[in-house]
């Protein structure tokens, strides 16, 4: 439990001032570059020498390399995919100039591949081209969403999370958000959530958060599970994703679909922990949930107030940041509101 109340706050590298569950995706998080452990079966002289090609001037390089990705030879479009990721990675304005040089489609290509090797090297080279602004719409519109999502479901560990990373990229175009969620990404970000490792993981909050400010990617994400492994993330204060989780829950909770289904995953009893042991930070997240779920619901406020939420709620009010208080000041006051006389179901005492 953090010692001093912060009213400021950084988080993934972002400075908040308060907790805003409308926030963009960027205001949430940004996947990194290309951050495998990279090239682990090539030598050490061959690392070197791909690094030094990434800061000499390329684009004699580039052209060759973007011929080589049309190889016969796999091998050689390996080392051409791994030779231009490397160059987008280490070198911002090669991206542009990959890009330029006609490397998106036959990358894209490489994403397809049988390959495990070779799809994982496409798609960290089509992350690493994203990162570039200019870039994104000329990936999405030479078709890479679907390839990606093939290598959300189909690829190695770190291919599943780079794809994460680059559909992330690819939703910050508005116009994208739609057009990804119908290609299926949003169900294996949910599957990639709740069975792959910390930074699967985090990849996969982190894409969800951008792809869930649409809201029926929201009922998608709903329909798809992803209530159980945010509640079971969120009760774990050792997964070190107690905060994105809550992060997600809380762009979630906007659409009834998902009050239901956070309530139906035994959420209630974990966001009252968080109020009460939690982070300052997470003590918010989970103050601004609660109060979402209980506006218009009377079954759900006697639900929480059961939780024996109210002490901790009123501790907060006096003690937390200055969006804390306000939640928990409205919040404990719904809470002692007389709860005769409106007994309506669960599904229909909550409306969007």
């Amino acid at each position: 439990m953090e010692a001093d109340i912060q009213t400021n706050f950084t988080y993934l590298g972002k400075t908040f001032n308060t907790l805003n569950i409308n926030d963009s995706s960027t205001a949430f998080s940004d996947c990194n570059s290309d951050r495998s452990g990279e090239f682990s079966s090539t030598s050490a002289t061959s690392r070197q020498m791909l690094t030094s090609c990434a800061t000499v001037n390329s684009d004699d390089m580039i052209e060759q390399l973007v011929s080589d990705l049309d190889s016969s030879c796999v091998d050689d479009q390996k080392l051409a995919a791994m030779e231009l990721r490397l160059l987008a990675k280490n070198k911002p304005e090669n991206r542009i100039k990959i890009a330029q040089a006609g490397a998106i489609k036959p990358l894209i290509s490489l994403i397809l591949s049988p390959d495990l090797q070779l799809q994982e090297y496409g798609v960290t080279a089509i992350l690493n081209l994203s990162l570039c602004d200019e870039n994104k719409e000329l990936i999405a519109s030479a078709g890479a969403i679907k390839p990606l999502v093939k290598a959300l479901r189909i690829g190695n560990s770190t291919a599943k999370e780079n794809a994460a990373c680059a559909l992330l990229r690819l939703s910050q175009v508005e116009e994208n958000k739609v057009a990804i969620g119908r290609s299926g990404a949003v169900e294996m970000l949910v599957n990639l959530l709740e069975t792959g490792n910390l930074r699967g993981k985090k990849d996969a909050s982190t894409a969800l958060y951008s792809l869930c400010s649409v809201k029926e990617n929201k009922i998608r994400a709903v329909e798809a599970g992803i209530m159980k492994p945010l509640v079971e993330l969120m009760a774990d204060f050792g997964s070190n994703m107690v905060d994105k989780s809550g992060f997600v829950l809380s762009l979630l909770v906007s659409v009834a679909e998902a009050r239901v289904a956070v309530v139906e995953e035994g959420g209630i009893p974990v966001l009252v922990e968080i109020v009460e042991v939690g982070s300052q930070r997470q003590k918010e997240i989970a103050a601004a949930i609660l109060l979402k779920l209980c506006e218009d619901s009377s079954v759900y406020r006697t639900m929480v107030a059961r939780e024996g939420a109210i002490p901790p709620l009123i501790a907060l009010s006096q003690s937390g940041t200055s969006r804390a208080k306000q939640k928990a000041e409205t919040l404990v006051e719904l809470l002692r509101r007389p709860r005769s006389g409106n007994t309506a179901s669960r599904t229909s005492d909550v409306s969007d």
